[in-house]
């Protein structure tokens, strides 16, 4: 089960995932976020993760997309709150190295503001 908050804060939208984000929760997160964002034009989007419970590749290739959908709009991806097991899985599959990672949902609306 996976739930979806979104505030759209600032010109950034928020997006609070709780539970498992994988193969069978996808579309939940496609349907709120991603038509939000290429509908939208939506340039800078943060992800919260820290009621995430776990993610599988299916997920972290969605989050990329959304990440991507961003970057095109010439805005920037971050995610905040890993948990230790969350933050293994993104460094493993390299998504790290794409979206920057901060501690939290204010210090990342700090470092999107700053541009």
């Amino acid at each position: 089960m996976l739930n979806v908050g979104t505030e759209f804060r600032k010109g950034i939208l928020f997006v609070r995932l709780k539970g498992h984000l994988n193969k069978d929760t996808i579309n939940k997160l496609n349907k709120r976020v991603t038509k939000v964002v290429k509908d939208n034009g939506i340039r800078n989007i943060v992800f919260n993760f820290t009621n995430l419970k776990s993610i599988d590749i299916k997920g972290i290739n969605t989050i990329f997309y959304n990440y991507e959908l961003c970057k095109n709009n010439e805005g920037r991806s971050l995610m905040c709150g890993n948990n230790d097991n969350i933050r293994g899985k993104l460094k493993r599959s390299r998504l790290v190295n794409y979206i920057y990672e901060t501690t939290d949902e204010l210090s990342a609306l700090k470092i999107l503001n700053l541009r």
